[in-house]
């Protein structure tokens, strides 16, 4: 039985994953349509489609708890490992990707101390 639930839960994430795809191509293809297809509306592009993949990375992390929780062995383990690592290590760098975004999107003028001219402060 947990089998089946895992199956089903693994067609979740192969769902969402179908989902963010199309989502993200669609997107793309509007951009290059329209002539807005610059560096920032590619970055929105893709933290939306970065947010299906950790979505779907979720999925497949429950699936993986539904079968170990029935019958663990190492191999089963270490796979939910790597899977919660790696979701916990996209989660971490998407959410400083979201903050990084809003904070240009609410000033779109890079003020970051590369892109000054060197000298002295104006008062």
């Amino acid at each position: 039985m947990a089998n089946y639930v895992a199956l089903g839960v693994e067609f979740g994430a192969v769902f969402v994953v179908a989902f963010g795809s199309a989502q993200a191509v669609i997107g793309l293809f509007r951009a290059i349509v329209s002539g807005t297809a610059d560096s920032l509306r590619g970055r929105e592009i893709w933290l939306k489609f970065a947010t299906w993949i950790l979505l779907a990375l979720e999925f497949a992390l429950a699936a993986d708890i539904v079968r170990t929780a029935v019958a663990p062995t190492w191999d089963d383990i270490w796979k939910l490992a790597v899977i919660a690592v790696v979701r916990t290590m996209l989660n971490y760098f998407l959410a400083k990707d979201i903050a990084a975004f809003t904070k240009l999107e609410r000033d779109p003028q890079d003020n970051s101390p590369q892109n000054q001219t060197p000298g002295p402060a104006s008062p």
